[in-house]
């Protein structure tokens, strides 16, 4: 129960990332430099300040663990979180969300799920059978947006992919999740100096809105999704993960409808309704739980 509720709040967070970023850069209320500068500060001082008070209460309650002291998280994973983030902004500058999504999480499936084959995670026949039931759902939600690419953007958002994948499996061995995204985002500023002397030449069209998307996008969204994410992940197995993120575009389409007023269709209720099934019937795979605590 614990796993599903934190995978299903991790993909809440995924999807409002997702809404933030629509709403931040597609409306031109901030460029790709500065979003990506805001959101990775952002995330680094909220889960800085939430990892020292949650030290400083289970110090006073005489229930504070020093083995968590050696999760400091590790320079892979940070260079891979700010791979991710700034190769995502740039290029979903570049790309229509249709296209853009496409390639994204095409990329997060290729890695994550032939990381999982190569470390010998067994589907079976139902398995592959919901994967591509449920791919295929994503691919006919998706579609009708998308349009041919231009090559930099799709490089740069394959290259996001394969870097959010890496930072997902990376997550699979963390002793503490919010410690070990803490310092993987403060490690991910390393990169301020040259990303602000990129971003001075934006700055002059940055606006208010631009500003606290960002801070929403990478103090909650990011932050604590991805701490969320990192707890999910050590009781998942990294081709369930992949899967399970499929169901993100459908949470985002879902938060458009509510949150941005825009149009529910017929194919979007097709749509999700095949992707949500397929992942549903993958994970009830009893092979799928056996990691599950």
């Amino acid at each position: 129960m614990k796993t599903t509720l934190y995978t299903l709040s991790a993909l809440i967070a995924f999807a409002a990332n997702s809404l933030l970023c629509r709403m931040a850069l597609a409306q031109g209320y901030i460029d790709a430099w500065n979003f990506t500068i805001i959101r990775l500060l952002s995330g680094a001082v909220c889960l800085a300040i939430i990892m020292l008070l949650y030290t400083n209460t289970t110090k006073r309650n005489g229930t504070f663990n020093s083995e968590i002291l050696k999760d400091t998280g590790s320079w892979r994973s940070s260079i891979s979180l700010l791979v991710y983030a700034l190769c995502f902004s740039i290029a979903y500058i570049e790309l229509d969300t249709g296209t853009g999504a496409l390639i994204l999480f095409s990329a997060v499936q290729l890695t994550m799920i032939g990381w999982g084959i190569y470390n010998k995670e067994q589907l079976s026949l139902l398995q592959w059978l919901a994967f591509i039931s449920a791919f295929a759902g994503f691919v006919y939600l998706m579609l009708p947006s998308a349009a041919i690419p231009s090559l930099f953007g799709a490089t740069l958002m394959a290259i996001s992919g394969i870097a959010w994948g890496v930072y997902s499996i990376r997550g699979k061995a963390c002793v503490s999740p919010l410690r070990t995204s803490a310092f993987n985002f403060i490690r991910s500023l390393v990169a301020l100096p040259i990303l602000l002397i990129i971003g001075m030449g934006y700055i002059k069209s940055i606006r208010i809105e631009g500003v606290l998307l960002a801070c929403a996008s990478g103090a909650i969204a990011s932050g604590i999704g991805y701490s969320i994410w990192y707890t999910a992940m050590p009781r998942l197995k990294s081709t369930q993960a992949a899967v399970v993120q499929l169901c993100v575009p459908v949470l985002a389409a879902i938060a458009g409808v509510v949150f941005l007023s825009e149009q529910l269709t017929v194919q979007f209720i097709v749509a999700s309704s095949v992707i949500l099934g397929a992942v549903l019937v993958f994970t009830l795979n009893k092979k799928q739980f056996a990691k599950q605590g």
